[in-house]
């Protein structure tokens, strides 16, 4: 532990160096030792910025704590648990005395229980929200039951796989229950809209549900397998944690369309059957409302592909960062005290540096602590930093201390033997556990730098880097083997790459879904023509994004992966019961698209109105990952139900008008030639 208590100051007196602890007989001390200790403190540059601020106000204790690595959280619990206490009891003890705990295990904490607080609050409101808005939609409470136990047999499910693939559970993966909440709904609301519409036809229960599987059953099986697509897809993640929601997403809607046609049907046979009332008086609201697309399609077209380009060309106003204490909301006590320790005495943020020289003993040599200096005070020049841990400036305090403490000698030993023999000496008198050993490795070859910084964002904790690295390569020849390293760079750069990682993702989710709505809608051009109402909204989401947050961050990169296979669910069902109509029925386009929207129209709202409030309800997480994940989800599916019902029929009637024109303009009869 490092305090101003034991800090080992040094002081000469005649021939005799005396290294020992700032603080001795606490208890004893007199005003003038006080004030000897006050400006020893604030003059000392290992103290200052680092554990005393600058007016003396905050003091800072340091406490490396090693887990012996058998069971981390256990251990991370039970050293918190125990700082807790202290922190508590020494509170009691002096009620003026503010107490803040912050650093790396208090931040591993904070994403332990952040999470631990969502699975125990959202997750009961998702579903009381969820099974409410079932009841008010189907207007059934045999129905309701229905999709509960589906919801949760699919749950159990994927949990009880994660188990046995021994994945982990972690603040970013477990919202996944959360998820398949949503996911699990859709399939159960298509399956009793139509089962229902058949009952109030007249059909008996069997012939109803086996009507309903006929219409069904290949848009969801494509639908699920697109959305364990866009799932699997996060595994180009760089972050392991991200990898586990989508593996786990992924294996709970493989279970929920298992359940859908095998468990749901046979549950529906077993209980009361009800004709329910959803969707009664909604087919003529809906027919409505597919013949005004078609009376105005090309000014709702004109009007949509302004709005869309607008925010299209917003997305360049995002900046790919992030800030990992901003994870957490200022409800969080882990967040509060790292922004006071900040604010007032120092940072959480570091960059460590191994400055090597090579030689044995070689940190001793002057041109190498010259250069060392050097470095020192340019990272001390830049606005970024709080603080800069070094060698040095125990060397140079050694050089006075060996000078009679005169002020002048505060400088480097000029030569390699002499600082050799200062280290040694100041070594020698050191306790048990203060030693160097942090600061410089066994054959003296190297020397660490702790560089503390404010509170950054990742881009600019890359930029900083980027910036020593370039000074490092113009000034310090003698310096090798210089990268910072420590876990704000870790997770600087790891926010980056996943960013990067995810891109590719998204591509090889946008390619096997292509496939997939080709071969269900089979035909090239509606296959592709389908994407367009499921990557629309994602730009639009990210181009609002940039206008009101502007960060994309490590959750929200993983997004628009994410939702790409769920928003095709849509597509696939309408563009199904569409096609159906075509070559079945023998509708004409303007009546098929009447058709799709009466028949799958209110079972979309349903599933969209559902997937909405789901992941709106994440933005009431303490923890911004979460928080952003359910915001920006929501905004996409919302934008995702707006080109559901009005871009993607607008496609479908604008295409044919162009298929009609070149018909008619190819069929046309050629003039005949005058003699």
């Amino acid at each position: 532990m490092d305090s101003l208590a034991n800090f080992q100051h040094s002081t000469a007196e005649g021939d005799n160096l005396f290294v020992g602890d700032l603080v001795r007989n606490a208890d004893r001390l007199s005003l003038s030792d006080l004030q000897r200790i006050r400006q020893v403190a604030l003059k000392e540059p290992l103290l200052l910025n680092r554990l005393v601020s600058p007016d003396g106000r905050v003091m800072g204790f340091n406490v490396v704590v090693q887990r012996p690595g058998k069971d981390q959280n256990a251990e991370t619990v039970e050293s918190v648990t125990f700082v807790r206490r202290l922190v508590s009891a020494l509170q009691t003890a002096h009620p003026g005395l503010a107490v803040h705990v912050t650093g790396s295990l208090m931040i591993d904490t904070a994403f332990a229980e952040s999470s631990e607080l969502d699975s125990k609050t959202l997750t009961p409101i998702m579903l009381t929200i969820i099974v409410v808005a079932l009841w008010w939609f189907l207007r059934s409470f045999i129905g309701m039951l229905a999709a509960l136990a589906m919801m949760i047999l699919s749950i159990v499910a994927a949990i009880g796989m994660a188990g046995w693939l021994d994945i982990a559970f972690s603040p970013s993966s477990i919202p996944a229950p959360t998820i398949l909440l949503t996911l699990a709904v859709a399939d159960s609301v298509h399956i009793l809209t139509t089962y229902y519409a058949g009952l109030r036809r007249g059909l008996a229960k069997p012939a109803a549900m086996k009507e309903s599987l006929r219409f069904n059953f290949k848009a969801i099986l494509f639908t699920n397998l697109t959305t364990a697509v866009g799932f699997l897809s996060m595994n180009y993640s760089e972050a392991p944690p991200f990898r586990d929601l989508g593996n786990i997403t992924a294996m709970g809607v493989g279970a929920a369309y298992l359940l859908t046609v095998g468990f749901l049907p046979a549950l529906m046979a077993v209980l009361p059957g009800t004709h329910g009332r959803a969707s009664r008086a909604s087919g003529t609201a809906f027919a409505g409302f597919a013949g005004m697309i078609v009376k105005h399609r090309y000014v709702l077209a004109m009007g949509l592909l302004l709005i869309t380009a607008v925010l299209l060309a917003c997305i360049p106003l995002n900046q790919l960062d992030d800030q990992y204490v901003q994870y957490f909301d200022k409800s969080v006590a882990f967040r509060n005290d790292t922004d006071y320790a900040t604010e007032h005495l120092t940072g959480i943020y570091t960059i460590e540096y191994s400055l090597e020289q090579g030689e044995q003993g070689g940190i001793n040599d002057p041109a190498f602590l010259s250069q060392v200096e050097q470095f020192v005070q340019w990272y001390r020049r830049q606005p970024e930093i709080l603080h800069v841990y070094a060698l040095n400036d125990i060397l140079k305090r050694l050089n006075q201390n060996m000078h009679g403490d005169d002020p002048a000698w505060y400088r480097l030993p000029e030569n390699r033997e002499l600082a050799a023999q200062y280290l040694l000496l100041f070594e020698m008198s050191l306790p048990y556990g203060l030693d160097l050993n942090d600061r410089v490795n066994v054959g003296k070859s190297a020397t660490r730098m702790t560089v503390t910084l404010r509170s950054l964002s990742s881009q600019q904790v890359i930029d900083l880097e980027v910036r020593a690295q370039a000074w490092l390569e113009a000034n310090a020849p003698l310096i090798t083997n210089a990268d910072g390293t420590g876990s704000t760079l870790l997770f600087a750069h790891i926010g980056q790459r996943n960013i990067t990682s995810m891109i590719g993702g998204e591509l090889m989710s946008i390619a096997v879904v292509s496939l997939i709505m080709i071969v269900v809608l089979r035909s090239v051009s509606l296959g592709l023509l389908s994407l367009i109402p499921n990557l629309v909204p994602a730009g639009m989401a990210f181009g609002i994004w940039g206008v009101t947050v502007g960060q994309v961050g490590m959750a929200s990169s993983v997004v628009a992966a994410m939702t790409l296979g769920i928003l095709v669910d849509d597509t696939v069902h309408f563009l199904g019961k569409y096609q159906y109509a075509r070559k079945e029925q023998g509708l004409e386009p303007e009546a098929a698209l009447s058709y799709a929207f009466m028949t799958v129209g209110h079972a979309l709202w349903v599933t969209s109105a559902v997937l909405i409030m789901g992941f709106s309800l994440l933005t009431l997480s303490p923890f911004r990952i979460n928080y952003e994940t359910g915001l920006l989800t929501s905004i996409i599916f919302a934008l995702g139900l707006l080109a559901e019902f009005l871009l993607l029929p607008l496609i479908i009637v604008i295409t044919q008008d162009v298929k009609r024109g070149l018909r008619n303009w190819l069929c046309k009869p050629l003039p005949v030639a005058q003699s």
